[in-house]
């Protein structure tokens, strides 16, 4: 495995050790009924938004760890995937779990504005994979 593909791998495995824990969380502020997380159906949609988008960009960052070698075989391309793929898959649920805190009622915080950020890079990243599958 080269190092593109090794550190796209071990961000996806961080991603996974981080969002998965914010979802048991999550069910843990739901269950004990907690008033800032419940009363806030803002708040808690943008939380589970975080958890799902983490722990799927988290394997998508895995598969493409993986498999980025094999499918990708020009290393520039592969290291722009990596590099925008790493950009995107931190932003964006980053985006929308600070988007929660300290949101104002109905409005979420201003670091709502990483998820399209987040979004673009994806899109880049994949974009120039579905190319160099192509190639």
């Amino acid at each position: 495995m080269d190092a593109t593909s090794r550190r796209l791998t071990v961000l996806g495995f961080y991603l996974l050790a981080v969002f998965l824990p914010l979802g048991l969380t999550l069910e843990a502020l739901h269950a004990l009924k907690v008033p800032v997380y419940l009363e806030d159906t803002l708040r808690r949609e943008l939380w589970t938004l975080a958890h799902a988008h983490g722990n799927l960009l988290g394997i998508v960052c895995l598969l493409i760890g993986a498999n980025g070698e094999r499918l990708i075989r020009e290393e520039q391309r592969r290291r722009f995937v990596a590099r925008w793929l790493t950009v995107g898959a931190v932003t964006m649920p980053l985006g929308f779990l600070l988007g929660g805190v300290l949101n104002a009622e109905g409005d979420p915080s201003l670091f709502i504005l990483l998820v399209p950020a987040g979004g673009l890079a994806l899109l880049a990243a994949l974009v120039r994979a579905a190319w160099g599958v192509k190639d």
